[in-house]
């Protein structure tokens, strides 16, 4: 199966008319769009295909959502808006800010883009400089390295294992810092593996930031999908300084089922940064979505309780699919305290992530996304972000591949 055509090596010589970039060259297509389509053709041509590769809520946006953006295209809500987003939207934004994380943020702090995607390439943007180093903890969200490529800046990959709980740590932090070193990116909870850092752990890392003056790039994206009564911590809220070096990237997609609808935002500590990222996005798509901003604003004032209970739903899915994937053979699932996805361990299989992906697509007809994209190759990712009758059959028709 392949996993989307891939653009390396590709120029003049191999018979193209256009001679691409070096940089475009060197980024690898998202795979979890690959695998998801692949699965979406097989079901075209009549194959029963259950996919748990999605990285998106199974839910529709609630309808008060929806009404406030239909509400806005009745009232003529189509046209050019500021190019950061709404005034009322970024307003909506710094009181979510403060009532969450007791953060204060002024509305021209606040960069709305296409997504919280379009965020952190905007960010990203803004601040590196070729050979720059960004810190990316392994596991990652396999979008960051890409983006720092295409950037010019320099992936610096931090490898975390189970027995860390696939968070970073002080050691692993000191010992990959460099002269070089400009920003760390953390994503808690994190996808693909679900962890999500304690106050305790983030604040053990404060002190060797601080000291490298390092900045931090916080994937706040699932803040609303934490499972077990555990609190979503911000970096930013812990210490002053700290606050002052920290861009928290945020959004409506996953904590309010509105991933089409393309809302995401950058907090800037720093009216330069601020400024710059606005520049850039001027340049490049402009302004969000106008109604949809609207919505936004909806979903930012009315949404938690809509929030809270897909949460609850995502957590019961959580236990099944967990319960179910931990009692098969050969499988090892880390136990994920947030976001929807499940990081299962496949080594004792001996296949790597990709041709078990591949296999459990074409023979047992189970869509599931490879971990070597994602910095391990020994895991693949399964989303239970699906109904409990599609988690079930997924269960039980790996279960009778693994029994083959």
């Amino acid at each position: 199966m392949p996993s989307g055509s891939s653009l390396k090596g590709t120029n003049k010589q191999s018979g193209n008319s256009m001679d691409l970039s070096r940089r475009v060259l060197s980024v690898a297509p998202s795979v979890t769009l690959a695998i998801t389509a692949k699965a979406k053709e097989m079901k075209s041509k009549g194959i029963d295909v259950v996919s748990l590769s999605a990285g998106e809520p199974d839910f529709d946006t609630p309808a008060y959502i929806k009404d406030a953006a239909k509400k806005a295209l009745d009232q003529g809500v189509t046209k050019y808006t500021p190019v950061t987003g709404t005034l009322e939207l970024r307003q909506a934004i710094c009181a979510k800010l403060k009532r969450d994380q007791n953060l204060d943020f002024a509305a021209e702090q606040i960069i709305v883009g296409s997504g919280a995607k379009h965020a952190i390439f905007n960010v990203l943007f803004a601040l590196l400089n070729e050979g720059d180093e960004v810190l990316i903890p392994a596991p990652y969200w396999l979008s960051y390295p890409e983006m720092v490529t295409v950037l010019g800046g320099k992936n610096v990959i931090l490898k975390t294992t189970e027995s860390t709980g696939f968070k970073l740590t002080p050691d692993i932090l000191q010992k990959h810092i460099s002269s070089k070193s400009k920003i760390l990116i953390l994503n808690s909870p994190s996808n693909p593996t679900g962890a999500v850092y304690s106050r305790e752990e983030l604040s053990a890392l404060i002190p060797i930031l601080k000291k490298n003056k390092i900045i931090i790039l916080s994937d706040e994206i699932y803040e609303k999908l934490i499972f077990e009564g555990v609190k979503h911590v911000s970096i930013a809220s812990l210490d002053p300084e700290i606050a002052k070096r920290t861009v928290i990237i945020n959004g409506m997609s996953k904590a309010y089922s509105m991933t089409g609808w393309r809302l995401g935002y950058a907090a800037c500590p720093d009216m330069g940064l601020a400024k710059a990222a606005g520049s850039i996005q001027s340049h490049s798509t402009s302004n969000p979505t106008s109604f949809a901003q609207s919505g936004g604003v909806t979903a930012l004032e009315n949404g938690e309780t809509d929030a809270a209970s897909m949460c609850r739903i995502f957590e019961k899915r959580r236990n099944l699919l967990y319960d179910k994937i931990a009692a098969l053979p050969k499988l090892k699932p880390f136990r994920p305290q947030g976001a929807f996805y499940l990081f299962v361990n496949i080594k004792a299989t001996g296949l790597n992530s990709v041709k078990l992906s591949e296999r459990w697509l074409e023979e047992a007809h189970v869509a599931v996304v490879p971990g070597g994209p994602f910095g391990s190759d020994e895991h693949v990712r399964l989303s239970f972000a699906a109904s409990d009758d599609i988690l079930n059959e997924a269960v039980l028709r790996l279960g009778k591949w693994l029994q083959k």
